[in-house]
């Protein structure tokens, strides 16, 4: 199972766009709201999630997804279940994805020492022991981190290559970009 974890204040379209095309693709994804059901993100949009944080228990998700925006990235790395889930979906060798703030997250955990890693600009000095990538996306190993807002589409459908594979991945690309 995936799960996206969601608090207050994040960045709707980091979290949404990404949600959309891995359910296109046909992957099961259930949302976590930290602290509610309800979560309003940076941009006053308001969304229910299928769980609270208080609900989710998964000794082995297969990757968990955290998006930024502000203030909605602190409150992600205030959390102590959020900050589990990262670890317990690390350790077991999941994919853990995080994008424009929200790596700092995995840089205060000290899962990127040695990886390559992208965040949005200025939040470089959260990404402790991280080579700093010039992409706007970046798969290092079961790490996936984005730089921001505008690279949502391609980070979903890096996420989706992951999870399944790249032929379902173009697939899905060709279906939601009209060339």
């Amino acid at each position: 199972m995936v799960y996206f974890f969601i608090a207050d204040g994040f960045e709707e379209i980091e979290a949404l766009c990404p949600l959309d095309l891995l359910r296109r693709a046909g992957i099961e994804v259930r949302t976590v709201g930290v602290g509610s059901r309800e979560i309003t993100g940076s941009h006053g949009i308001t969304v229910k999630t299928d769980m609270t944080d208080a609900e989710y228990s998964d000794g082995a998700p297969e990757l968990v997804f955290l998006p930024g925006g502000m203030p909605g990235t602190l409150n992600l790395a205030a959390n102590a279940t959020v900050r589990e889930a990262v670890m317990t979906a690390y350790g077991n060798g999941a994919y853990v994805a995080a994008i424009c703030a929200a790596p700092m997250i995995f840089g205060e955990l000290g899962i990127l020492r040695g990886r390559e890693a992208i965040c949005y600009p200025s939040f470089e000095d959260k990404l402790t022991g991280a080579r700093i990538s010039s992409k706007r996306t970046v798969a290092d190993g079961n790490v996936l981190t984005a730089a921001g807002m505008g690279v949502s589409l391609d980070f979903g459908l890096l996420i989706v290559e992951k999870l399944r594979d790249k032929a379902t991945a173009d697939e899905l690309r060709r279906t939601v970009i009209a060339d």
